[in-house]
């Protein structure tokens, strides 16, 4: 099952973690002292937020796969 990714770079770590725990309705289900990690069921996407020396702002989107065999469908299309 794809699930849909967007890491953001964040300046002010926990005032962020506040907002998107607010927003998604549930804590991080990963946290760690520079990262924090959700993955929303509805709708279905991984959302992870840090300030591990990037600038502000959207640091990348991808797409999150469950094997080689699903990865290789998605280069394929």
């Amino acid at each position: 099952m794809k699930r849909f990714h967007v890491h953001v770079a964040v300046d002010d770590l926990e005032a962020n973690i506040r907002f998107y725990s607010t927003i998604f309705g549930a804590a991080p289900t990963v946290l760690k002292p520079d990262y924090a990690k959700w993955m929303v069921e509805d709708p279905r996407f991984y959302f992870a937020i840090s300030k591990r020396g990037a600038k502000a702002g959207v640091d990348h989107l991808g797409f999150q796969v469950d094997s080689d065999a699903e990865l290789k469908t998605l280069r394929e299309q």
